[in-house]
């Protein structure tokens, strides 16, 4: 039987309005707790991270949940398939649970998702940023510099 790593396609769902929105100061890669149909469905490419946030639960069970994550129904899944937008649970350690946890009481702050991808093992990870959100100007600032870097790469291919 071929390994879980050699028969799935490359998985890498980016949120491309995290870098645009807020200016990202740490990152975490997290795994993430799925049911079956989920990490199916997942793997084939049918997820989505417009509108997603992570946050902290406190003391009873300490731990990071991402909250409005798009997963599509796996089409295979019988009655027993999974809610689409479920709050689904990170896995971290502590230490980087109590960083998350400091840096959102923080105002401004906000803990984003910024990208899901499949591991060499077959499973299922988060890349979440401490995200401070920017203002009007500095969205205007980053256009700018993608825009630079655009015709600076045009004149360099002529």
């Amino acid at each position: 039987m071929a390994s879980p790593a050699t028969h799935h396609t490359e998985v890498n769902i980016k949120n491309r309005r995290a870098t645009f929105d807020y200016a990202i100061s740490e990152t975490f890669t997290a795994g993430i707790v799925l049911t079956g149909t989920e990490i199916k469905a997942l793997r084939t490419g049918k997820a989505g991270l417009v509108d997603t946030f992570c946050y902290v639960t406190a003391k009873p069970n300490l731990g990071v949940w991402v909250k409005n994550m798009y997963i599509s129904e796996y089409f295979y899944g019988t009655y027993n398939n999974h809610e689409s937008r479920r709050d689904r649970k990170l896995l971290l350690n502590k230490r980087e649970i109590a960083r998350l946890q400091k840096a959102a009481q923080e105002p401004g702050v906000t803990i984003i998702p910024m990208r899901v991808f499949i591991n060499d093992r077959g499973l299922a990870k988060m890349v979440i940023g401490i995200g401070r959100g920017k203002k009007e100007y500095d969205k205007r600032q980053t256009i700018k510099e993608r825009d630079d870097k655009r015709s600076m790469a045009r004149l360099f291919q002529k």
